[in-house]
């Protein structure tokens, strides 16, 4: 099933928790979801939990920071880790950032994006590459729920430091 069908099939369209600003295409029960991906795979493999369905903590408190400072992405090009339903990023777009990547490798959280970004009146450009080994350039970069792993950690604290230096990454 196509991406953008299953997530509309499987949400309902809410307001996260502390942002009424914001609406997201949300599930309510994450166990049942997760096994409906892994049925839409069809091939006996373990899927990705399905982050994108929900409002996870780091991101919601993330997200009110911006909204009630939008001076630290203003005019600014954002990269969103992680970003899950595109929460953070969709904010970082409401608070009039320059341009905003939501970057994601789950192709279900990619077309979750798109909606969220769409029911939300912004634009937000998703790309479904692994970039913790690149050098990206964005002004800002946001990373709200990313230390779920100790892999994922590493991987992402060294990115991060990258990032804050300015670094090129070597692969």
């Amino acid at each position: 099933m196509e991406a953008r069908a299953f997530v509309r099939r499987h949400t309902t369209l809410g307001v996260p928790p502390y942002l009424p600003e914001i609406r997201l295409h949300l599930a309510s029960d994450a166990f049942a979801l997760w096994e409906r991906t892994e049925q839409e795979a069809g091939d006996g493999r373990v899927a990705d939990p399905p982050f994108w369905a929900f409002p996870w903590a780091g991101g919601q408190a993330l997200a009110r920071h911006l909204l009630d400072n939008p001076e630290l992405v203003r005019g600014r090009r954002v990269l969103d880790l992680a970003a899950g339903s595109g929460l953070v990023a969709i904010v970082a777009a409401t608070c009039g950032a320059a341009c905003v990547i939501a970057n994601e490798i789950d192709p279900y959280a990619a077309a979750a994006i798109e909606l969220n970004a769409t029911a939300n009146g912004v634009m937000v450009t998703v790309d479904l590459r692994d970039l913790l080994d690149q050098h990206v350039d964005a002004d800002v970069v946001l990373a709200g729920d990313v230390f779920y792993s100790r892999e994922m950690a590493r991987r992402m604290i060294a990115f991060l430091e990258r990032s804050r230096s300015g670094a090129p990454t070597s692969s």
